[in-house]
Parts: structure tokens; sequence; C-alpha cells
């Protein structure tokens, strides 16, 4: 609640200029790490799902293509 008292009689543009830009002056860095490091994360996670599905798609492919020497192994 006193937090929510002491904006009460500032003006509008201290809450929604003011406030939002100072905390970007100072977690911008953490924030732009932050993103950075989930979307690298997500593309490492996408880069593998591709890899695997081809891995997969190959191997299929190569089993099927040799379908009479399946009970070799």
């Amino acid at each position: 609640m006193a937090v929510r008292e002491m904006f009460t009689g500032m003006p509008w543009w201290v809450k929604w200029i003011a406030v939002p830009v100072i905390a970007l002056a100072v977690f911008g860095g953490l924030i732009t790490s932050a993103i950075v490091f989930v979307i690298s994360l997500l593309f490492k996670v996408l880069l593998f799902v591709a890899l695997v599905g081809g891995l997969v798609f190959l191997v299929r492919k190569f089993m099927a293509s040799s379908g009479s020497s399946r009970g070799d192994w």
C-alpha cells in the first residue's frame, strides 16, 4: 500500500513514462540477456529436433531400401 500512496499525488507521466524508462535503464542489460538466453535456447531445441528428425528419416529410408537384409542384424 505504501507504493500506491506514494504514486497517488504524482502526475500520469511519472507513472506511465518515467518509471518504466528508469526501470529499462537500470534493468535493461538483464532483460536483454534473459531474452537472448531464451531465444538461443529455443533455437538450440529446434535445431536438436530437426537433426533428430533428419536422422530418423534417414534411418527409416535406409532400412526400407535394404528390406531384404533386415534379418542380418
